[in-house]
């Protein structure tokens, strides 16, 4: 019987979805499924560039039916719109086969950010027809000296000599992913001319141009990440999509609409994996048992199996804050770096919790683990850094557990909608002044589970810790002590939301409390961390050890959750 908490293609009928965006995904589905694992592992081998994939995307016209904005949709085209939760279902069917074709289609979405930001028309509707013809895209922002500090690009623009408001574009991009075969690239670059950011300019190019120059893949891989290099490149007055302060603002906006997208591939990834380490180990005997008949196998699997129901749980209610921002309610932008960062590590995890039990299994080439083993440490590596979401994360710490504000229920969003706002995010600054909503009452709704109880015992302890003994001024510039600090607030951030998530899904309640004793155990891990820093004062030695909570055991409940694990045996394996 299939577990209803997981995709598995041979039950996916995703019924909650308009007609057309139903058809897509399981067209997808079953595409993956025609082609067999064999040839998905091969591919994957021989590092094949995705010819026959993208071919089967522009025939069904998914990219041009997903990532096009309704505002750029030509009438009669009523089903093309930017609508995350179909993205989000789409990433997580990619991430289940093949990190590969995940990447093809997340580049395209940073590529078409600058541009879906952009009030020029024409560059607008050039976007739109390439993707109607299925063109991929690409985002030309990092290089290879400076990565993405887009304070310090090299990639120089100097005004055409014929006053027409057109560049001569010069300077390399690196780490660039479809930059071999892009029919637009967003490239970030600055003015000869105009000093400071003033002189930023985000312009079009063809990969196809003569003057663009593709020098090599950067990785070992079918994912195409190019290094490619300008010279003298025109850039006419109407390939321009942003300069100055808008042109900064757009590429972290681009990148906040695009980070999103790493939390559901790493699902993916960790549900086909899943599938295969629990089949093997529950079908492999030793010393005259089943595997999965020792003790610590099954609390390794069904940790795994709970983390990942959180992954899914955080990441589900994170699509309706996103889709519900607007001007007056960004909490969507502590949540994104949250799906970016807490939810990949946690993908880590699973992956690494499986590959102990499955041991030398994990290696062998015919299955799909191998290939998941090694691109599940991608996904947290991507869109900025652990270290750089974390840092980013705390900036909203105080505001979110001690100054809660009211806010309008946000109920789960899956209607067929247009999440325009995300082309108008504005400027990208302000974080400080973003407000959220009083965090306590989604644990109020399970406070009799005893291990949603305790976890909320560390979550008070913290904004006690918070409001008496946080960094002083020189432990601010501590970023090692700070990220210890991080940790623990985004353990309060990911358990909200799955409470919340939890509460508007009916989630077994079993689940629930053998999930929230493990990150009962994780809040406990970092308490501990943070008390052996360097800098850490004696007061936040004495509150990191009295936040130190042991998880409350049930064995009951523990065998209901295991009996879930157990089913996935056999559930689903891909056809050869």
């Amino acid at each position: 019987m299939a577990d209803p908490l997981l995709f598995n293609p041979r039950t996916y009928d995703p019924a909650h979805f308009d007609p057309e965006t139903r058809r897509l995904l399981r067209a997808t589905v079953d595409w993956f499924e025609q082609r067999g694992k064999r040839r998905l592992i091969q591919d994957y081998r021989d590092r094949a560039w995705l010819a026959d994939f993208l071919a089967f995307a522009a025939k069904e016209r998914l990219f041009a039916t997903f990532l096009t904005p309704a505002s750029a949709a030509a009438p009669g085209q009523d089903d093309l719109r930017w609508d995350t939760a179909r993205i989000a279902a789409l990433n997580e069917i990619f991430g289940f086969y093949g990190l590969d074709y995940w990447y093809a289609w997340q580049v395209t979405i940073l590529g078409l950010g600058p541009v879906w930001q952009s009030e020029n028309a024409a560059a607008r509707a050039r976007a739109a027809e390439l993707l109607s013809q299925g063109e991929v895209f690409a985002f030309g922002l990092s290089e290879k000296t400076h990565g993405a500090d887009i304070y310090s690009t090299d990639m120089l623009l100097e005004p055409s000599a014929d006053g027409a408001g057109g560049f001569r574009a010069t300077g390399s991009k690196y780490y660039i992913g479809n930059g071999n075969a892009a029919g637009l690239v967003s490239v970030f670059g600055r003015r000869t001319d105009v000093e400071g950011p003033d002189g930023y300019v985000f312009f079009a190019a063809d990969s196809r141009h003569p003057a663009y120059h593709l020098v090599k893949n950067v990785v070992d891989s079918s994912k195409y990440v190019s290094e490619f290099r300008l010279e003298d490149y025109p850039v006419a007055a109407e390939d321009v999509l942003h300069t100055g302060r808008a042109a900064f603002d757009a590429a972290l906006n681009t990148v906040n609409v695009g980070k999103f997208n790493l939390c559901t591939a790493s699902i993916g990834i960790c549900e086909h994996a899943m599938y295969e380490a629990v089949t093997h180990a529950h079908n492999r005997i030793l010393y005259g048992r089943p595997v999965t008949a020792f003790p610590h196998v099954r609390r390794e699997l069904a940790d795994a199996y709970v983390r990942l129901v959180g992954m899914k749980l955080f990441s589900d209610r994170a699509v309706d804050y996103f889709r519900s921002a607007g001007p007056d309610d960004r909490r969507y932008l502590l949540f994104n770096p949250m799906t970016k960062m807490k939810v990949t590590t946690e993908g880590e995890k699973v992956i690494d919790l499986m590959w102990d039990v499955i041991a030398a299994k994990g290696f062998e080439k015919d299955n799909y683990f191998a290939q998941a083993a090694v691109e599940i440490r991608g996904l947290p590596k991507l869109e900025g850094t652990v270290h750089v979401n974390l840092a980013l994360i705390l900036k909203f710490m105080r505001n979110h557990l001690l100054e809660p504000v009211e806010y309008p229920a946000v109920p789960t969003r899956l209607d067929a909608a247009d999440d325009d706002f995300l082309f108008r995010q504005g400027p990208a600054r302000g974080l400080g002044s973003v407000r959220f909503h009083d965090w306590r009452p989604a644990f109020d709704a399970y406070a009799e589970l005893p291990n949603v109880a305790r976890f909320r015992e560390q979550a008070d302890a913290l904004c006690e810790f918070v409001a008496t003994t946080a960094p002083d001024e020189a432990q601010g510039r501590d970023l090692d002590f700070l990220l210890s600090v991080g940790q623990l607030f985004a353990l309060v951030v990911h358990a909200q939301l799955i409470l919340e998530q939890a509460r508007l899904t009916d989630l077994d309640t079993s689940v629930l409390d053998e999930l929230f004793a493990v990150l009962v155990r994780d809040f406990s891990g970092h308490a501990v961390e943070l008390h052996g820093k360097d800098s850490a004062t004696e007061a936040q030695q004495r509150w990191a050890l009295g936040a130190v909570r042991r998880p409350v055991v049930d064995e009951a409940r523990s065998a209901r959750v295991w009996a879930r694990v157990e089913a996935l045996s056999g559930a689903y394996e891909m056809a050869e």
